[in-house]
């Protein structure tokens, strides 16, 4: 077999090894993002008020989520690199310190989130007439917040280990109880014609509330059942671990997961401030943002889906020593994601006020997000280039490149652009997420320079995270 054979070859498996680890999770993430349709489609047909108390705090919701999620990349890169380099008993001790960090995360955000939660909506500028149920609404979202830690940071340590099912299932779980939950709660009892027969479903009638118990209850859920997943592990299980601090662990992997908890964190906050701004323009420009989000987030699935396979499989190729690999994964990596982004792009642009319409019957809310939904759906695939290459440098622990250019294009792009435009010039929504293409065009031109410039990859430059 000559070389170019053997490399082409080598090609094609590192194409499947990328989807096989990849597909668990974009499925998940397909079906999360699907319940949330269902969600928002169910709370939309309450009216656009409705929507603006749910969509009034979803910021601060990205904020603690993604701060919980970069925990977890800091054991992701250690579990990943011993996992890779077979040192199994180093990546159950990591896991046991993941434990504990789920813990002490669980319960600092449930005593902030909790005593903040009537003053949050009138810090994101939200209607007064809408505030109590957005303060309610956030309130109980946040009551099981220990467990929603546990979900998301050992779904991360789960993935680590090449174990991307796992949280899929459990995902999917939690997206069913938010659903049926959701039907029953939110609205009044009715009768549904199906098939030429008449259903009498009951109702509680809860409204937004009802919306905000389906979700608390489906986290509780998923909190328990991935822990116990993560208990039952043949590997990484950190039954008769020590659950208490271990600095020796502890320490290199809050090294790589505080920049990346800052970052999320500073990142987040600039999303909370960007939607302030928007939330200003008033109901209309704050319902249009909000379901514009929500329709966009189908069309990111291929770029999170691979940015976790990104992370785990240079993890492992870090850990192996081995830089042919190493090249190859991330390589595959660079084509497979534009390409998957620009045919998201595509769909849509293509499909951007249908999408509007799911949600609200709202012609003015479907007009003004289908605008801003076509806006961003051109850039789609620079947006997939910085997703993976940030993967890539969370899967080796170089997480201070991925925080400084982030906080960098969020504040002084995102949020001072977009105060500018809206405060300074008089402008609206779409000016306001001229300035997020802005910041991720930016995002995709630093990262593609570090990348360029190897230091990021142990096997090359010799530096440790």
């Amino acid at each position: 077999m000559s070389h170019l054979q053997t490399s082409q070859r080598q090609k094609r498996n590192t194409l499947w090894i990328v989807l096989g680890l990849a597909w668990p999770t974009m499925l998940e993430q397909m079906l999360q993002v699907a319940a949330q349709y269902v969600d928002s489609a169910m709370v939309g047909r309450l009216g656009a008020a409705a929507t603006a108390a749910v969509g009034a705090t979803t910021t601060i919701n990205w904020m603690v989520g993604s701060t919980l999620s970069a925990l977890g990349v800091g054991f992701l890169a250690f579990i990943a690199r011993e996992y890779g380099a077979e040192r199994y008993e180093n990546a159950q001790k990591a896991v046991a310190q993941s434990v504990v960090a789920a813990i002490a995360a669980g319960l600092f955000f449930t005593v902030l989130a909790l005593s903040l939660a009537r003053f949050i909506p009138g810090w994101m500028n939200a209607d007064v007439e809408i505030r109590p149920a957005a303060a309610r609404y956030f309130f109980i979202i946040y009551t099981p917040m220990l467990l929603r830690s546990a979900t998301v940071i050992f779904g991360t340590v789960l993935r680590a280990s090449g174990d991307t099912r796992t949280p899929m299932k459990v995902n999917i779980l939690v997206n069913l109880v938010n659903v049926v939950l959701n039907f029953l709660l939110i609205y009044e009892t009715r009768d549904i014609h199906l098939l030429g027969m008449t259903l009498r479903v009951p109702g509680a009638g809860m409204g937004v509330t009802g919306a905000a118990i389906g979700t608390a209850v489906g986290f509780a859920v998923g909190g328990a059942t991935m822990t116990a997943a993560l208990w039952r592990h043949p590997r990484i299980s950190p039954k008769g671990q020590r659950l208490r601090p271990d600095w020796t662990i502890m320490k290199p992997c809050l090294k790589v997961a505080m920049p990346a908890a800052l970052q999320r964190f500073g990142t987040s906050f600039g999303y909370v401030a960007f939607a302030s701004l928007i939330n200003s323009l008033g109901t209309v420009s704050t319902a249009a943002h909000a379901i514009a989000n929500t329709a966009e987030s189908a069309f990111y699935i291929p770029a999170y889906g691979i940015q976790t396979a990104a992370a785990t499989l240079v993890g492992n190729a870090s850990g192996m020593k081995d830089k042919a690999y190493m090249r190859s994964i991330t390589r595959t990596l660079l084509i497979l994601e534009p390409t998957l982004m620009a045919i998201s792009g595509a769909a849509l642009f293509i499909l951007a006020p249908r999408m509007m319409a799911l949600f609200t019957p709202d012609a003015e809310v479907i007009a003004l997000g289908t605008k801003v939904l076509r806006m961003v759906a051109v850039i789609e695939p620079l947006f997939g280039i910085a997703v993976v290459l940030e993967g890539i440098f969370m899967g080796v622990g170089d997480t201070m490149y991925a925080f400084c250019c982030n906080i960098v294009g969020m504040w002084g792009v995102r949020v001072l652009g977009t105060a500018i435009l809206l405060k300074g010039f008089g402008l609206g929504l779409t000016a306001a997420w001229g300035a997020m293409i802005a910041h991720n065009i930016l995002l995709c031109v630093l990262f593609v320079l570090h990348y360029r410039g190897q230091r990021w990859n142990p096997l090359v430059s010799g530096q440790k995270f």
